[in-house]
């Protein structure tokens, strides 16, 4: 692949890690050759870097595959999870989920990245709506302190919560951060 035709959310092979293209500028300076600047996200680790190339090297274009994905059962050290097109069985290592794994709910539909027929991520929605397991009881007139406190929510996962949180609330929480939201009312578990 020409380093021409590099655009945002491409997938590159580089020294067998897999990146995603997130930025990349085209510099032509006044005096040298062209380059493009880019900046690249590697997919396992999610460290972005910044790599320069002139505009005659090539890259190995890593033909990245997204798939539909629906959380099944988590067996011990890997997690199952049905492919919503061909129902297949896809077990993922959950070294693999990382820090995602608390905020795996039973049927959960994710994104699984896949290269070569092999997952490389998970990619969480970025909210989902959860049920308070448990909590300390919240005292009348706590929503006006603005404090907080712990509370367990149905994938197993603790969040720190306002004070009027209560045991069965519903709550909308960000994955990315692990930071709640809001509370919802009758909203379906996914976001």
């Amino acid at each position: 692949m020409s380093i021409n035709q590099i655009a945002n959310g491409i997938g590159l092979q580089i020294n067998n890690d897999i990146f995603i293209v997130t930025d990349y500028s085209h510099v032509k300076p006044g005096k040298g050759s062209a380059f493009v600047r880019v900046k690249l996200k590697n997919v396992k680790t999610n460290q972005v870097i910044e790599r320069t190339f002139k505009t005659a090297d090539k890259l190995e274009d890593a033909a990245l595959e997204e798939r539909r994905m629906q959380n099944l059962y988590n067996a011990g050290e890997s997690t199952h999870f049905m492919d919503l097109t061909t129902f297949e069985e896809v077990v993922v290592d959950n070294a693999l989920l990382g820090d995602s794994i608390r905020f795996l709910q039973d049927h959960l539909e994710v994104t699984g990245l896949f290269f070569n027929n092999k997952v490389l991520k998970i990619i969480l929605p970025n909210f989902i709506i959860a049920e308070v397991t448990y909590t300390e009881p919240g005292l009348k007139g706590d929503s006006i302190s603005g404090g907080t406190k712990p509370a367990t929510i149905d994938s197993g996962a603790n969040v720190q919560v306002p004070l009027f949180i209560n045991i069965g609330d519903r709550l909308k929480i960000d994955t990315r951060t692990g930071e709640y939201v809001e509370r919802v009312k009758n909203e379906s578990k996914r976001d």
